[in-house]
């Protein structure tokens, strides 16, 4: 059963990537392309200065937008079905009041915030245009920290409201771990460091602006484009698998009544 499920969390991940690389071509790639623009018009102002702003590109801007931006998708809307179906399995094993088909879809916006969401606050994306060669390392560093404590104190907030439900109520208890889980993610980003790269206002010796700085409206474009991604990708998830679990789950029990999955 496990193994036919985390079948159907692949089908779905692969299902919700190419439905947000659709949405990403058709809403990000514009604003990547302004993006670059600026870039380009801003290299050729730093060469013109004797100055050399950014690193050389390993792969073209067309790859990137195109096969780079396809297949990076398709691998990570995968691996997230996949484990999007074997946190399915765990949940619906411990459950015993909720349906496969509200389980999905409340684990799916629940996934989506954790992964996504939450360090998105931190850190939010940036076009290719902005941020230095240099320190992508520290950047993807700390961005990976801020998923992996995301991810961490949900796990342990669940936890907690399974303890504290016998003593408080299912409802007090999961409104306790919620506000846990809040407050310790606070506690994690004002911790970390701040990444603030958008470039500004470039200027001459005399101080004067020869180009200005990155177009706020750009970047704000970019960034609801990037959650809007996120948002089909995750939401995709949720409706397939749950849609798909509903019909194995209903079929295996012969009944019309979802199947339960051992402990």
């Amino acid at each position: 059963m496990e193994k036919r499920l985390i079948a159907r969390g692949l089908l779905a991940g692969a299902v919700g990537a190419v439905l947000a690389f659709a949405f990403a071509r058709v809403f990000a790639e514009p604003v990547i392309g302004r993006a670059i623009e600026y870039e380009d018009g801003r290299t050729e102002v730093a060469h013109a200065q004797g100055v050399h702003e950014h690193g050389v590109e390993l792969f073209s801007r067309g790859v990137q937008g195109s096969a780079g931006l396809g297949f990076g998708v398709l691998i990570f809307g995968i691996a997230m079905g996949a484990l999007f179906a074997v946190l399915f399995c765990v949940a619906y094993s411990r459950t015993r009041n909720v349906g496969p088909q509200r389980l999905s879809i409340s684990l799916a916006a629940s996934a989506g915030t954790v992964v996504y969401l939450v360090p998105f606050v931190k850190y939010p994306p940036n076009p290719p245009a902005v941020g230095q060669s240099d320190t992508i390392g520290s950047r993807t560093l700390w961005y990976l920290v801020m998923v992996l404590a995301s991810v961490a104190l949900a796990l342990a907030a669940v936890w907690l409201g399974g303890r504290l439900a016998p003593r408080l109520g299912a409802w007090n208890a999961g409104l306790a771990a919620v506000g846990a889980y809040i407050a310790a993610t606070a506690a994690v980003m004002l911790g970390l460091p701040t990444v603030d790269e958008i470039p500004g206002p470039m200027r001459d010796a005399a101080g004067s602006i020869i180009y200005p700085g990155f177009p706020a409206e750009v970047l704000y474009e970019f960034r609801l484009a990037s959650l809007g991604t996120q948002v089909v990708l995750w939401a995709t998830i949720g409706v397939v698998f749950s849609t798909l679990s509903g019909r194995l789950l209903g079929a295996e029990a012969g009944t019309g009544r979802p199947a339960r999955i051992p402990a």
